[in-house]
């Protein structure tokens, strides 16, 4: 147990470390990391990733809770909380060594054209990132037999459901730029409670 916690913590701690432009972009390194190693399957992610996003708190940091827990279940609940609690400080971990790093070189660091640069270069790759991430997920979503990992492409399942509720959200979005995601979210539970028990 020991091990594989020590190994889930290091795991956390590189997303961490190497996750820039919020927790979105770190759901790809996610992925890459756990799915590809098989210490959780692709609808769990996805599933934790709905969690993440409706419950309060950054989803980084919810992500690695609910993984953190996920992975020890089979020790017992005291295993349990201790996966939550170390994986929860493995994510956080590196901002918080980076954020005390800045602080002690002040604001000399953040002026560097170096660091400018830097940032000006890592923005293209974070949206890149996201982007892949939202379609991913929305083609998954739709066609849930879908598996680009092993390039299994079978479109049998069609999720309608989904697709509507996707449809109503980017009009929704279109129609008024500046929704509040908490609207967005109470709105998609909505439409998943009717749509799935009408259709």
């Amino acid at each position: 147990m020991i091990l594989e916690l020590l190994n889930l913590a290091w795991i956390f701690f590189k997303i961490g470390l190497f996750t820039f432009g919020g927790g979105y972009a770190m759901i790809p390194l996610m992925e890459s990391e756990l799915v590809s190693r098989n210490l959780i399957d692709l609808n769990t992610l996805y599933d934790f990733i709905g969690i993440a996003e409706s419950t309060p708190g950054p989803i980084a940091i919810n992500m690695a809770t609910f993984i953190g827990n996920e992975a020890m279940v089979q020790y017992g609940f005291l295993a349990r909380i201790l996966g939550s609690i170390v994986m929860t400080t493995a994510v956080a971990l590196p901002s918080f060594i980076v954020i005390l790093l800045i602080a002690s070189l002040g604001s000399k660091f953040l002026e560097s054209k170096f660091v400018e640069e830097a940032f000006k270069g890592l923005k293209p790759t974070v949206i890149g990132l996201i982007i892949s991430v939202s379609v991913g997920l929305m083609i998954r979503l739709v066609f849930p037999l879908i598996a680009f990992d092993t390039l299994t492409f079978d479109f049998s399942v069609f999720n309608y459901q989904s697709l509507i509720i996707f449809a109503v959200l980017i009009a929704i979005m279109l129609k008024w730029k500046k929704v509040s995601p908490i609207k967005l979210i109470l709105i998609s539970a909505v439409l998943g409670m009717i749509i799935y028990s009408i259709l």
